[in-house]
């Protein structure tokens, strides 16, 4: 009996600013849409089978994004910032898009795949020396992880990403125990 095993790698968010500044900087230089891809998974926390599906008319109010989970069925709405809105106008402006999805290919009818979007972003990482794992759940965990170090509290983050608890939220957006310690050590009431 041959029984394959198939070995996921681990990717972690990007904590570091200035390599999410790099990646933005060298996919905006390599492809519009693919920089409006990155932009757009680091400022909303979608999985990235949501995001793959968003259309021209989910962005085009410009104020909000409603989509349907595909991995919960649950209903998410969400503002967008400015950053993406930003992306977006400077996105349909230079493709011309006025319908279809948003992250199409080549052909137009279809979105880019799970696997193109992981080419686009693992490449772009090495491109910019990000040695970590990097993949297209770097998106969603980046988006977390910010939020938490900016000081949005623990439980809503869990809510936004629908998880089912904090302890949860915290090892997915890849919080170490020294990141914790330093708590204890900075404190100092």
């Amino acid at each position: 009996m041959n029984i394959e095993v198939l070995i996921l790698e681990i990717v972690e968010p990007i904590r570091n600013k200035k390599q999410i500044d790099a990646l933005k900087k060298y996919l905006r230089g390599q492809n519009i849409r693919d920089y409006l891809l990155f932009v757009l998974g680091i400022n909303s926390g979608l999985r990235i089978s949501d995001l793959l599906k968003l259309t021209v008319a989910d962005v085009q109010r410009q104020d909000r994004i409603s989509v349907r989970e595909q991995k919960t069925g649950k209903s998410k709405d969400f503002p967008i910032s400015e950053t993406c809105k930003k992306a977006i106008q400077e996105y349909l402006k230079a493709t011309g898009f006025k319908e279809g999805y948003l992250f199409s290919g080549r052909k137009g009818s279809n979105p880019i795949t799970r696997i193109q979007a992981y080419r686009i972003l693992n490449e772009a990482a090495h491109h910019v020396g990000i040695k970590e794992a990097v993949g297209t759940h770097t998106l969603r965990k980046t988006f977390g992880y910010h939020a938490y170090q900016n000081g949005v509290d623990i439980t809503r983050i869990q809510k936004l990403l629908n998880h089912s608890s904090p302890s949860v939220t915290l090892a997915y957006i890849g919080i170490t125990k020294e990141e914790l310690d330093n708590v204890y050590i900075t404190l100092n009431l």
